[in-house]
């Protein structure tokens, strides 16, 4: 036998298997080598700052909490004057007076600072099939009216609307403000045409219609009023009661018609305790609110007076289950929103009854003040917001989680174009006396940015519910 071939063949052969070895090493090494460099140039081009794997993120202080701080350190402007609405429930729900020329349960509208967020937009409704789709109520343009349709009325026609609101009665010198027509995008120039008051008169035939809230809220039930009260044939076939404290209602009796405002700014209940403490029941609604059962359309807002800190609060502390607790603000608007939301699920009968929230009617002021302002801003201009996004995604969501279907009557874009259709420095004092020349020279301490003169903007949001109740009840989806 030949050893030396038996020997040779296996040292070829791990010769061979180390030669492949080496190769393979070397290959997975240069393949290593690659894909390092690759990652460096992706970091190196990267705009995106390099983050260890472990670290912290920082926590960003939250919209709703920067807010409330930057609420309690600004440089605060009242609004003047206020309605006899308002005057019955200071009572009740208004925080001390701090300024002179504010109605005490005016404060919400105007003690608020100019550097909130950004709101996240808020959603238009869904829209029925066909030719609807097309049709957007709430986006669109100002155009003026050359047709003569507008204003739908005057202010001399209506002798129950506010004098905060009359603005041309306490002075002002242009009219302007009151000759713009709303065009939504692809709904036609007929939709709201000269027809308007005539339309809300026969929405409203043997119907009950209320609207809940604050003085925005009643700001647009004076304007609905009016429009009946200016198209009904028989004015004397007309009445308007102050039924209770922060409860008035319009009748239009040849129309077995009513209009109604309840008063309730945070709708769950606010309570004075025998100590005179104020207690905001989180879990609760007024027990008045109970005679909202049976309405044909029910129309909800809230929002002004949860923003405000410190003496201008309204509440003294907050409550669930009888107990006091201790949360954030925008933890206590979601907690009542969920509150009253369960309740429209749970009292309302939607096969008879509609439901809409109105959207936030916007402030302007600090960067886009309504002082001296004569037109709307156009469409595209840079509008600085007067609420934190939270607040506008709050109301969202706990209206998307209802079973009732509510529709989300979206009027704030359209109404953040509005910045001339404030009263400013022509509304009244507290002693319901228009502002003099010397206060009128005061604008940062008298020009009310918050409400609306009417008639004016209001009336378009009233279109826009009388153009939604002709549609099928959505949500906000």
């Amino acid at each position: 036998m030949d050893y030396s071939a038996a020997v040779v063949k296996p040292s070829l052969a791990a010769a061979a298997s180390r030669q492949r070895w080496a190769l393979a090493t070397s290959l997975s090494a240069l393949l290593c080598l690659s894909l390092l460099v690759s990652v460096g140039i992706l970091l190196l081009g990267s705009s995106r700052p390099f983050r260890p794997l472990f670290a912290v993120p920082q926590q960003p202080e939250a919209p709703w909490e920067r807010y409330a701080k930057l609420a309690e350190a600004a440089s605060l402007s009242p609004s003047p004057g206020g309605s006899v609405h308002d005057r019955h429930a200071a009572a009740v729900v208004a925080p001390a007076a701090t300024t002179p020329g504010l109605d005490e349960d005016e404060k919400e509208e105007d003690d608020a600072i100019s550097e909130a967020p950004a709101p996240a937009p808020a959603p238009a409704p869904a829209e029925k099939e066909g030719e609807e789709q097309s049709c957007d109520l709430f986006e669109g343009r100002w155009v003026r009216d050359t047709a003569g349709h507008y204003p739908l009325y005057e202010a001399a026609e209506c002798p129950f609307l506010s004098d905060q609101v009359t603005c041309r009665r306490n002075g002002r010198p242009d009219s302007g403000y009151k000759q713009w027509r709303w065009q939504p995008r692809g709904c036609g120039e007929g939709l709201f045409g000269s027809g308007g008051r005539e339309a809300a008169l026969e929405q409203c035939r043997n119907r009950r219609l209320v609207f809940v809230g604050d003085s925005l809220n009643r700001n647009m039930w004076e304007s609905f009023a009016c429009l009946l009260y200016t198209a009904v044939p028989d004015r004397s076939r007309t009445l308007v009661d102050d039924v209770a404290s922060g409860y008035t209602i319009f009748r239009a009796m040849d129309y077995n018609c009513s209009v109604e405002f309840f008063w309730s700014p945070f709708l769950v209940k606010l309570e004075t305790k025998q100590d005179r403490t104020r207690a905001l029941k989180l879990d609760q609604l007024p027990a008045t609110l109970e005679q909202l059962r049976g309405a044909d359309v029910l129309v909800f807002n809230t929002g002004h007076w949860w923003t405000h800190t410190g003496k201008l609060r309204a509440w003294d502390h907050l409550e669930r289950d009888g107990k006091l607790v201790e949360m954030g603000g925008e933890a206590a608007f979601n907690m009542a929103l969920t509150t009253w939301a369960r309740w429209v699920d749970h009292n309302v009968d939607t096969a008879r009854t509609r439901v809409f929230f109105r959207s936030v009617s916007p402030e302007h002021k600090s960067e886009n003040w309504c002082y001296n302002q004569t037109s709307p801003v156009t469409d595209g201009t840079a509008i600085v917001p007067w609420f934190p996004k939270s607040m506008v995604s709050v109301v969202e969501r706990n209206i998307r989680s209802m079973r009732a279907p509510v529709t989300y009557l979206n009027i704030t874009r359209l109404s953040e174009l509005r910045i001339d259709a404030h009263p400013s420095v022509y509304t009244i004092t507290r002693e319901g006396k228009p502002l003099s020349m010397e206060q009128r020279q005061q604008p940062l301490v008298y020009a009310d940015c918050s409400h609306w003169c009417l008639p004016g903007l209001p009336d378009t949001w009233n279109l826009l519910l009388l153009a939604s109740l002709a549609r099928s009840p959505v949500n906000v989806h």
